[in-house]
């Protein structure tokens, strides 16, 4: 029986977070938000992005128990393979259920556009980069999502 997997996302309330590639910052936000990082596994469809969108778009987590929606807050979604390893056999982590890059850009992409389309100001990382993360985790909240 094959086992069910979906579009995984943990969602970090920010107060602050940034991304680097190389030394140059590609993406930040400087006031209270969301970080997101997203992964795809195989089977992971344009219909969950979406759903993703919205739940990262309504999710209330922000003070006062507002969504990001409610006060116009920005995200900054990386996308994130090692979502999907797997070490519960040995100390070193399998990848095997991470969506190869031509199938889980276009997803990742297409959750920022969704957001993008929703209203939401998002920044992004770069897909397949080697990037350096920094963040202010505010609460610390952290939620892990499956759509």
């Amino acid at each position: 029986m094959a086992e069910w997997r979906a579009m995984r996302a943990v969602v970090q309330r920010v107060s602050s977070a940034s991304v680097s590639v190389d030394g140059a910052m590609v993406g930040a936000i400087d006031e209270p938000g969301l970080m997101v990082l997203v992964g795809v596994t195989h089977t992971d469809t344009p219909e969950q992005a979406a759903k993703l969108a919205a739940k990262l778009w309504g999710l209330r987590i922000l003070h006062g128990e507002k969504s990001c929606s409610d006060v116009s807050a920005p995200l900054l979604v990386i996308s994130q393979f090692t979502l999907y390893g797997d070490a519960r056999k040995g100390r070193r982590p399998t990848w095997q259920a991470a969506a190869p890059g031509e199938t889980a850009e276009p997803l990742v992409d297409a959750v920022v556009a969704e957001l993008r389309a929703l209203g939401a100001r998002v920044e992004t990382g770069v897909f397949g980069a080697d990037m350096k993360v920094s963040l202010v985790n505010d609460g610390p909240i952290t939620l892990v999502l499956e759509m």
